[in-house]
């Protein structure tokens, strides 16, 4: 018998080590060969004044073993505490959130019988890197933050992973109508990474249309791929159309940890009473084992589960009268998976794990551009003026052939040539740039800050405005 695979568990809260107790006890009765670690995270941890909210240790035991099954933890409410999630997604790179929505009709009540889609998300850039800002009194700004390589390593990744599960299609979900350098740098990418699988229909939607699409005609989708946000909020609307969010696991996958979890909460108003379902995290769990290569246990499991569910034993949150025969609490379900086991879906579909390739999401960073500073756009708060007043005086303000341009409030053109019927904040965008985007010398740029500021004007922040092998590196102006 081979050396049991180490990995690391964390309990969790509310409906968490319930779960965690109902999920290991499926996974030893279905043969799986675990040495477990486990580690201590969450409400508890955080109200000790760990603002990760993991106990001492707990990262050098995701570094040993590399795997890391989590229930879902509770976050205390109030400012200063962490997201443990983000955390290790950060710290540890696992940059690739894979989340497979399936239904299971007529087991459980779907509209869309058919569906059978994996959400692939990026998991540490766009708007989680959580770079925000109060800047004015009324202002508050998040930075939403795309790099090249994070871009290619997740489209890569689900290329590869349409590739290695036998998929056909690959969609892409942006909002580059819109955020044309954020969002255009993600479908720019597909496009180019696209070319190199063929064999693999490939397509592109705008968010908002892709997701209603999502919603009515699910089965016209294989995997997606998407930033950070759209799939968050898209993954977890996919899992509830399918069925359940309750019934939905996750993979976090990076070149150093993989760390699985169920996609929902923990529940607290029912913890402790032996009702929640399992499901999402023994789903997880399931997708650990393929990772791990034990991959016999884990077609095991998924298999007597899929029997479970077909036979109406449900716990109350996916029981539903004229579907479901038995109406069972956590650890009733679990026991009857276990003696489901060995046994395989008469309705449902089968499932079969093979021995996965390590999906290996490369990127390139070979391209060197001409990088040239062409202006500076200057923040500054400034209350009670109209737009021909700030204007007026700031178009007095120079520093060599560097002049002002344009002001914006809150994205829009209002001075020159503004709307009265625009209304403005306390949060101004002022734009400088010399004549015909020439380069520009960075001294003027700190020579023009000194004098808007002798000026009386509150700087927030500045932005300097750069091409790249001629092209703008920045928005134009809206208006």
């Amino acid at each position: 018998m081979t050396e049991p695979r180490k990995i690391t568990i964390a309990r969790g809260d509310g409906i968490g080590p319930e779960i965690m107790d109902a999920t290991l006890k499926i996974l030893k009765a279905g043969g799986a060969n675990l040495e477990i670690e486990e580690i201590e995270i969450g409400e508890k941890v955080y109200l000790k004044g760990i603002e990760n909210g993991m106990e001492p240790g707990a990262f050098e035991s995701l570094r040993k073993t590399g795997i890391f099954l989590k229930a879902p933890i509770t976050t205390p409410q109030g400012g200063g505490y962490k997201s443990l999630n983000v955390t290790t997604r950060k710290a540890f790179g696992l940059y690739a959130n894979v989340r497979p929505c399936i239904s299971y009709r007529p087991f459980i009540r779907t509209k869309h019988p058919d569906m059978d889609v994996v959400v692939i998300r990026e998991n540490e850039e766009d708007l989680y890197a959580g770079i925000e800002h109060r800047q004015t009194d009324q202002v508050y700004q998040c930075l939403k933050l795309f790099s090249r390589p994070g871009c290619e390593k997740i489209i890569r990744y689900a290329f590869e992973y349409a590739k290695e599960y036998d998929r056909k299609k690959v969609s892409c979900f942006v909002k580059d109508n819109i955020m044309k350098l954020t969002d255009g740098l993600f479908h720019e990418v597909f496009n180019e990474v696209a070319k190199e699988y063929p064999e693999i229909e490939t397509d592109s939607w705008i968010i908002d249309i892709g997701a209603a699409r999502l919603a009515d005609t699910p089965q016209m989708f294989d995997v997606l791929v998407m930033p950070n946000l759209y799939g968050d909020i898209l993954s977890d609307i996919a899992a509830q159309i399918a069925g359940s969010v309750g019934l939905a696991g996750s993979a976090n996958i990076g070149e150093h940890l993989a760390m699985f979890e169920a996609i929902h909460g923990s529940a607290p108003d029912i913890a402790g009473k032996n009702i929640a379902n399992p499901s999402g995290l023994l789903l997880a769990a399931v997708m650990m084992l393929v990772h791990i290569h034990q991959v016999e246990e884990a077609a095991t499991i998924h298999n007597a589960w899929l029997r479970t569910i077909e036979k109406g034993i449900h716990t109350g949150d996916i029981f539903e009268q004229g579907i479901s025969k038995e109406r069972v609490n956590t650890d009733t379900f679990a026991e009857a998976i276990i003696q489901h086991l060995g046994e395989k879906p008469h309705e449902l579909k089968e499932v079969h794990y093979y021995e996965p390739k390590k999906i290996v999401a490369r990127h390139d960073e070979s391209t060197k551009h001409v990088k040239e500073l062409v202006g500076v756009d200057v923040f500054v708060d400034w209350k009670d003026v109209s737009p021909n007043e700030i204007g007026e005086k700031l178009s007095k303000i120079t520093a060599g052939d560097l002049k002002l341009k344009v002001i914006t409030n809150r994205g829009i053109k209002v001075y020159p040539e503004g709307l009265p019927e625009t209304f403005c904040t306390d949060h101004w965008r002022c734009r400088f740039w010399q004549d015909e985007w020439k380069k520009l010398d960075k001294n003027l740029i700190w020579q023009l800050l000194k004098n808007v500021n002798e000026a009386g004007f509150d700087t927030i922040k500045t932005e300097n405005l750069y091409t790249f092998d001629g092209k703008l590196g920045f928005s134009e102006v809206h208006g």
